[in-house]
């Protein structure tokens, strides 16, 4: 039986998972009160669902990189898969509301394990010179769905029911982990160095504990004991997970791996614009409905044009940056992103609703153009056996922005919500939303230190002598029908020999 490219099985099985992942990030959002409505719980308590979701999430990304090199990036990526889609389907058959949070936390532990375990499966199979093509596939789960999901999840609660907004994920996954099976290479780097436990015992629970403050701060106070006591003592684990990284030998998340200037500026990067971004997508739609009187639905499609300029954005990064360079393109973009992200706290623009959707696709294609440059540029020095390391810490750190860049915007509007002399006062919106303007300017600073040019491809010669040399034991060439490119040639190490990939890539 013939088998299926891998290249192509990488990308299609890598796009549905992340599309499942992303999508459940933000379809669960608009049902959150008819949950609790059809549970008989309190309004709030609905919320635990969210913070369940996000909390187990953080949990699991810490050991991400050290078990893909451990025990196969195929092996755990399809096992990931294979539980959030159970866990989907639980979360749908749900009769209470403790069996959806438990499930929802299950759905987190296997979605943690999901990002970067994927991204190391598809930027091992491209090499550095090829990764241009992948900004189509980048764009779709990392952007797309989380902003699909507020208006889709909104359709199908009204017209369906809210347990739909789980079981679309179980075929998906089911047909995702199939084609997984039949054309994934599994990928083992052989970790020899043992677990770090210190490690594990110090990130986790601090991951945890400042992802569950920031989930609960906005509402419940940021003084109240659960969470003030959750961020201090998360703060205080993860300096003594930093200072236990920098100096353990085999840690656990290889923080060394920032003293790359591209990848630093990168990883930074990736936080202030997930920080603008989501906290923009938070706060934007609580205006629309506290101050123009908008449905939570209507907030949802207003918002939606972001999703068409990211689509448009993957053909723009496609052409532009390897004419152009990640540097001229992501400074520029950056700084016109903060630019539009200003002008909705502009009343004039808020008035119009088409006013509205043209900055929103505004948005989702300048902003998008500079995201998919940094993921595409601040990976192209990480050494292939490095790489599932490097995607573990650099998704932390992304994370944790986003985390961040919400409760900000949430803090800014109740603190001057607080002082407002009407209930419908856009000043304390407005002041959010420029917030995040200011983060997205920040990064522009940060992308002046990406290179200037994309990697060239490597010579033909040296892809041969690296692929007879550093071929792993045991290894699957890829068939003679695919040595005929260099591109091909790069990536017959990829998918089959680690070794190989770095000969031809590093």
């Amino acid at each position: 039986m013939s088998r299926i490219p891998p290249r192509i099985a990488v990308v299609l099985v890598y796009t549905t998972a992340m599309c499942m992942n992303g999508l459940d990030s933000t379809i669960v959002n608009p049902a959150l009160l008819t949950i609790a409505q059809d549970f008989g719980a309190p309004a709030p308590s609905a919320n635990t669902v969210e913070v369940a979701f996000l909390v187990s999430l953080a949990l699991t990304l810490p050991v991400a990189g050290w078990l893909g090199d451990r025990f196969g990036t195929k092996r755990v990526f399809l096992t990931a898969l294979a539980l959030f889609t159970a866990a989907s389907a639980a979360c749908g058959l749900s009769q209470d509301l403790t069996a959806l949070v438990l499930a929802r936390a299950v759905q987190g532990l296997a979605g943690g394990l999901l990002t970067p375990v994927g991204m190391t499966l598809l930027f091992r199979a491209f090499p550095p010179h090829e990764r241009t093509k992948l900004s189509k596939v980048l764009i779709v789960p990392t952007a797309l769905m989380p902003a699909l999901g507020p208006p889709l999840g909104g359709l199908l609660t009204e017209h369906l029911s809210w347990h739909w907004l789980f079981f679309v994920n179980v075929p998906l996954g089911a047909v995702a982990v199939l084609l997984g099976v039949l054309g994934l290479r599994e990928q083992v780097e052989g970790v020899a160095a043992r677990f770090d436990v210190p490690g594990f015992l110090l990130a986790t629970p601090a991951l945890g504990l400042l992802t569950y403050a920031l989930g609960f701060g906005p509402s419940q106070g940021w003084s109240t004991p659960p969470v003030a006591l959750g961020a201090l003592l998360g703060l205080l684990l993860l300096t003594a997970a930093v200072i236990h990284q920098l100096r353990a030998g085999h840690p656990l998340l290889e923080l060394r791996l920032l003293a790359d200037k591209v990848f630093r500026a990168a990883t930074l990067l990736a936080a202030l614009t997930s920080a603008g971004l989501m906290g923009v997508l938070f706060v934007f739609p609580l205006l629309y409905q506290a101050v123009l009187g908008g449905s939570a639905l209507d907030a949802g499609l207003s918002v939606f044009p972001e999703a068409l300029g990211l689509m448009l954005a993957s053909q723009v990064a496609d052409r532009l940056l390897p004419r152009t360079g990640p540097r001229a393109l992501a400074v520029p973009a950056l700084l016109l992103a903060a630019a539009v992200f200003a002008a909705l706290a502009v009343r004039a623009v808020t008035d119009s609703p088409w006013a509205v959707r043209g900055v929103m696709f505004c948005v989702g294609l300048i902003l998008g153009s500079g995201v998919l440059t940094v993921q595409i540029a601040g990976f192209q020095d990480i050494a292939p056996p490095r790489m599932g390391q490097a995607m573990g810490l650099f998704t932390i750190v992304r994370t944790l922005g986003g985390a961040l860049g919400i409760a900000a915007v949430a803090a800014v509007t109740g603190a001057l919500g607080a002082a407002g002399t009407r209930a419908a006062d856009p000043f304390p919106y407005q002041v959010a939303i420029l917030t995040t303007a200011v983060v997205v300017a920040l990064g522009a600073l940060c992308a002046l230190c990406l290179p200037k040019a994309l990697p060239p491809p490597p010579p033909f010669e040296d892809e041969e002598k690296g692929e007879g040399e550093g071929e792993a034991p045991g290894s699957q060439p890829e068939s003679a029908g695919s040595a005929g490119s260099a591109g091909s040639a790069g990536t017959s190490g990829s998918t089959g020999s680690t070794g190989t990939s770095g000969s031809a890539t590093a």
